[in-house]
């Protein structure tokens, strides 16, 4: 391995919180998290005129420190993006490409480039001042919490849609609607459609500012049924969110245990430290007895290793019960492909899952480990599937089988 390549994944372990640099890698984050919430303190207080005036040295070096350290930063993520593993094939440039259009890459660019337009672009400074407060999302990286609701608003992206296209409609109704009863009596405000939409618009979201309100009888009387229609809108879409949020938190609900970890047969060759570097990037997950766990056809995110309980793998041409401390679903996850079986709980069983981008990373650092899914899932192929914890096909088995020799 060549200098440059070899300080490049040093870099990306760094950057990507590896286990053979973990103290180092767990000081720059910290940092990193800190540089964030100080820019974020100093945006909010340079908005005072008082404190920008008496401190107006103080929040202009926290800036250009702030921008040097993202800046920095941002390079740096680029220049190691063909580390990351699916991304390896690419090549330097379509690998920094990818991370650019990333979320997370389009947040870090956001991060710096409001300051350095500023160097090129005549802008109004509350502009520059209130785009900096984007670096808030940077801290999804670090963030559980965020990174669930993320997932949760994600999961739900179809169902907040339909929500929108609810909320678009019952606008334009109320909004024709008032402007019939009300465009007489009130023509400065209910006039025309596009003037009444802004009454429904306040309305329906339970705001109501008072500026536009209806004065004859049938006017009201829309008004009225807006109202009971506007709690509808509102307790739609917060429905929808707290129960996705609470499934999301539902799935972390035990503990990842070093114990729990060193149990896992596929972890227990592993030492102290690197057991406790896999602890960060497991999510535990519980499902009831009867719940699916993956279906055929969707698109595989992550692997499952059973820490208790039982599940069932229906495969084209039989059924296969899996228990405690065996694992499934690894080679879709590696591959990024669909699945095709369905696994189903027979009991109340707790999981460990595993993404595929940190599956990837893992078995990139630990070989061993990369070993074991590997020899597993070539000896499940010759086993003809009668233990298997594989959901792809046997075709597709073998040749990335004999592909990572």
């Amino acid at each position: 391995m060549s200098l440059q390549r070899h300080a490049r994944r040093q870099l990306y372990l760094v950057l990507d919180q590896g286990a053979e640099v973990g103290a180092i890698s767990a000081v720059v984050n910290w940092a990193l998290v800190g540089a964030i919430v100080v820019t974020l303190a100093a945006t909010v207080m340079q908005s005072v005129p008082a404190m920008a005036a008496a401190y107006g040295r103080l929040f202009e070096f926290v800036e250009y420190a702030a921008l040097a350290i993202f800046s920095l930063e941002y390079a740096a993520r680029l220049w190691v993006a063909v580390e990351h593993p699916p991304w390896r094939r690419l090549g330097a440039f379509q690998a920094a490409l990818r991370s650019s259009v990333s979320p997370a890459g389009l947040i870090d660019l956001a991060a710096i480039l409001p300051f350095w337009l500023s160097f090129l672009v005549s802008t109004d400074f509350r502009i520059v001042l209130v785009l900096r407060l984007i670096r808030f999302f940077k801290l999804s990286r670090y963030s559980p919490a965020m990174r669930s609701l993320l997932d949760a608003l994600y999961s739900e992206r179809r169902a907040l849609f339909g929500c929108f296209v609810i909320l678009c409609g019952a606008t334009l109704i109320a909004a024709g609607l008032m402007h019939l009863a009300e465009s007489a009596a009130q023509p400065e405000k209910f006039g025309t459609i596009p003037e009444a939409m802004w009454w429904a618009i306040v309305t329906l979201g339970t705001v109501g500012y008072g500026d536009a309100v209806p004065i004859t009888a049938t006017g009201r009387l829309i008004g009225g049924l807006t109202i009971f229609a506007g709690l509808l809108m509102v307790a739609l879409p917060v429905g929808i969110v707290a129960t996705a949020f609470a499934n999301e938190v539902h799935r972390r609900d035990f503990v990842v245990t070093w114990g729990l970890v060193a149990r896992i047969p596929l972890f227990s060759q592993l030492s102290a430290t690197q057991i406790a570097d896999v602890m960060k990037i497991l999510r535990a997950q519980k499902v009831d007895k009867g719940a699916i766990i993956a279906r055929r056809g969707e698109p595989a995110h992550s692997m499952y290793l059973i820490v208790d309980g039982e599940v069932e793998i229906k495969l084209s041409h039989k059924r296969v019960k899996l228990s405690s401390g065996d694992f499934f679903g690894e080679i879709a996850a590696l591959r990024q492909t669909r699945r095709s079986a369905t696994v189903q709980a027979l009991q109340p069983t707790r999981l460990l899952a595993l993404d595929a981008s940190d599956l990837h990373s893992l078995m990139d650092r630990e070989p061993q480990i990369a070993s074991r899914v590997w020899e597993a899932a070539h000896a499940r192929l010759g086993d003809e599937l009668n233990k298997t914890s594989s959901d792809l096909i046997a075709a597709e088995l073998s040749a990335e089988a004999s592909g990572s020799r």
